[in-house]
């Protein structure tokens, strides 16, 4: 079977692409957010994921406020980007991995939900930049290591999905992935927020204290969010910090793999990126053995 190894939460402002065009990581306004991914790209090299699967949203580009499923996979040989009017440059294709995505929609469809299925699929920065982030050099190097599964939720229209019903499905896509039979090592994405608000009389609005325990939730109580609905966490956390529903599906698709739950490996938040909070975490199953400390430590 397939082995889950972990799960790498990251923010996703696209902001951080044009860092990254322009080449800005090691100056002073951007350089403590870059900094906090060297451990992370060790923790890849020791784990050597083969497939990511990205639990991401769409802001407009695959789907608009007329079509706009809850929960969305992708099956499609690849994906790509497309300019989406933030002067971002579009990168490589992404390749797809067809046998994960239909055994993922075939087994949340048994598990009760009702899942859009994409046999072809655009993909905007929530999916393009966190990959960026986590493999700097495929691009240069023609190829991403990995192939990938698009999971997208509907952060954009309501009615949302709670924060209850996004942590089953983090656990769905858990079970999922432990039952697939493949000798692949699987690593799961979640990607956006932290606290934002881009519009109306919070714009601007950023929660340090509210992202701080919900980090910390995710690695002691991931249940902890769940206790909240959708107008409750906007009041924390902002309209578009709602995004950290992603987070929460990440982290939960860890929760009884191997009946041990979840072990944080490292943590970083940082405060202002374009008006966002921004953070970094990385989790790996707590029944998985700990080989990983010297590459974190380097």
């Amino acid at each position: 079977m397939a082995q889950l190894v972990g799960a790498i939460t990251t923010s996703h402002v696209p902001a951080i692409g044009k860092a990254i065009a322009r080449d800005l990581q090691q100056e002073a306004y951007w350089k403590p957010f870059f900094d906090s991914f060297p451990p992370v790209h060790s923790w890849l090299q020791q784990a050597r994921p083969d497939v990511a699967v990205v639990i991401y949203n769409d802001h407009g580009l695959n789907f608009f406020l007329d079509k706009m499923p809850t929960f969305s996979v992708g099956a499609a040989p690849s994906y790509s980007g497309a300019d989406e009017g933030w002067g971002l440059p579009v990168g490589l294709p992404f390749p797809g991995n067809e046998d994960l995505s239909w055994h993922l929609v075939n087994s949340l469809v048994a598990d009760e939900f009702d899942i859009t299925t994409c046999q072809e699929m655009l993909v905007d920065h929530a999916l393009t930049l966190p990959m960026k982030l986590l493999w700097p050099k495929a691009e240069q190097q023609g190829a991403w290591p990995v192939t990938i599964v698009p999971v997208c939720l509907n952060t954009v229209l309501f009615p949302l999905p709670t924060p209850a019903r996004c942590y089953k499905l983090g656990q769905a896509i858990g079970r999922a992935i432990a039952s697939w039979q493949s000798d692949k090592r699987v690593v799961v994405v979640g990607t956006g927020g932290l606290s934002h608000q881009l519009d109306g009389e919070r714009a601007g609005f950023i929660n340090k204290q509210f992202d701080q325990q919900f980090m910390q939730s995710l690695a002691n109580d991931p249940l902890w969010a769940t206790q909240y609905s959708i107008p409750e966490l906007v009041e924390q956390v902002g309209t578009q910090g709602i995004e950290l529903l992603m987070w929460l599906t990440a982290r939960a698709t860890l929760s009884g793999v191997g009946g041990g739950g979840a072990r944080e490996l490292h943590s970083s938040y940082h405060i202002p990126i374009s008006n966002t909070a921004a953070g970094v975490m990385l989790f790996e199953p707590a029944a998985q053995p700990v080989v990983q400390e010297e590459a974190l430590a380097a």
